[in-house]
């Protein structure tokens, strides 16, 4: 019940500040703000938070083997 409580104010609050941050921007420079871009309860945070086995791989190829993916295929650069 107390969560339920928080994301509704969460929900509230972020809108307001999206409005804030909307009026306050510059339209060429950047884009429109989403109340869920300043909500902590959002789905999008949990999904950005999380890392996925692929980025593990990458990063345990590059501290502890010492190798670079390629930008490329699937071929490894030695560093």
């Amino acid at each position: 019940m107390a969560e339920g409580r928080g994301r509704q104010s969460w929900a509230h609050t972020s809108a307001i500040l999206a409005l804030i941050a909307n009026v306050n921007r510059d339209p060429k420079k950047t884009r429109p703000f989403k109340p869920s871009d300043f909500d902590p309860y959002s789905a999008k945070d949990k999904r950005d938070a999380a890392i996925e086995v692929k980025d593990m791989d990458v990063l345990k190829s590059a501290f502890l083997r010492g190798t670079v993916p390629a930008q490329i295929g699937n071929t490894e650069v030695q560093s």
